[in-house]
C-alpha cells in the first residue's frame, strides 16, 4: 500500500512555527511566514556554505590563532604566541595540560571536519549519489546539530587566555587571523546545517521505492 504523505495532500509545514497548512494559502496563518513544501534551493545553498567553510578552514588551521605584542614577547611568545591551533594543542600537551589540549583538538579539528563530512554525505544522499537507510541519514543530521554547539569551545579558550594573560603595559595579546577564520567556519557550518532540509532524504527514499 502506497503511504500517504503530507506533500501528496498539498500540506506544508511552516519553517518558522511548524504549523501544517495547505501550501495554497501562500503564507502561514499563524506567523504569516511564506509556506514551502521544502526549503527553497536547499541543496545548492548547503553546498555553497560547505565549500566556503572548507575554504576558510585552511587559513583557520595554518595562520596564528594569537599574537603577543610588547615586553616579553620573545620569551613567552616562543611557546604560544603566533602559533597555529595545532601547534597550540602540541604546546598544551607537552606542558602537561592534557584536558585543554584534548578539548581544543576535538573542538577545532575533529568536530568541524566531522560536521562538514556528515553534511557532504547527506547532500550526496539527498541528490541520489549515496544510498543507505534514511533513518541513519536522519540520525546523522541530528548528530550535526548536537556536535555543532561545541564548535566554538576553542574560541572561548582563546578569549579566556587573552583575559588571563593580559598584562597591561607589559604585554598585549590579540586574537590572530585564524580565530576569525575559524569563527567564520563555525558560523558557515551552522548555516549549512540549517539550510539543509532532511525531508529531502525521505523524498529520495520514497521516489526510489516507487520505481
Amino acid at each position: 500500500m502506497k503511504p500517504t504523505r503530507a506533500t501528496d495532500l498539498g500540506l506544508a509545514s511552516c519553517h518558522t512555527c511548524g504549523k501544517v497548512s495547505p501550501e495554497s494559502l501562500g503564507d502561514c496563518p499563524r506567523c504569516h511566514s511564506p509556506l514551502h513544501i521544502r526549503k527553497v534551493d536547499s541543496l545548492n545553498r548547503t553546498w555553497s556554505l560547505l565549500i566556503a567553510a572548507a575554504a576558510l578552514y585552511i587559513p583557520a588551521m595554518s595562520l596564528p590563532v594569537m599574537d603577543f605584542q610588547g615586553v616579553g614577547t620573545t620569551a613567552m611568545g616562543g611557546s604560544i604566541g603566533g602559533n597555529t591551533l595545532l601547534e597550540g594543542v602540541i604546546t598544551f600537551w607537552e606542558s602537561g595540560s592534557y584536558p585543554v589540549a584534548i578539548i581544543i583538538f576535538t573542538a577545532s579539528v575533529v568536530i568541524p571536519i566531522l560536521k562538514v563530512a556528515i553534511l557532504v554525505w547527506l547532500c550526496l544522499a539527498a541528490s541520489g549519489k549515496a544510498q543507505t537507510s534514511p533513518k541513519n541519514h536522519t540520525l546523522l543530521y541530528h548528530v550535526t546539530e548536537i556536535i555543532g554547539r561545541w564548535s566554538m569551545v576553542d574560541i572561548f579558550v582563546v578569549a579566556i587566555m587573552v583575559t588571563l594573560i593580559q598584562l597591561g603595559t607589559l604585554m598585549t595579546i590579540r586574537p590572530g587571523p585564524a580565530a576569525l577564520s575559524f569563527a567564520a567556519v563555525v558560523i558557515l557550518t551552522m548555516l549549512a546545517a540549517m539550510s539543509f532540509d532532511p525531508r529531502l532524504l525521505w523524498d529520495r527514499h520514497f521516489s526510489r521505492i516507487q520505481r
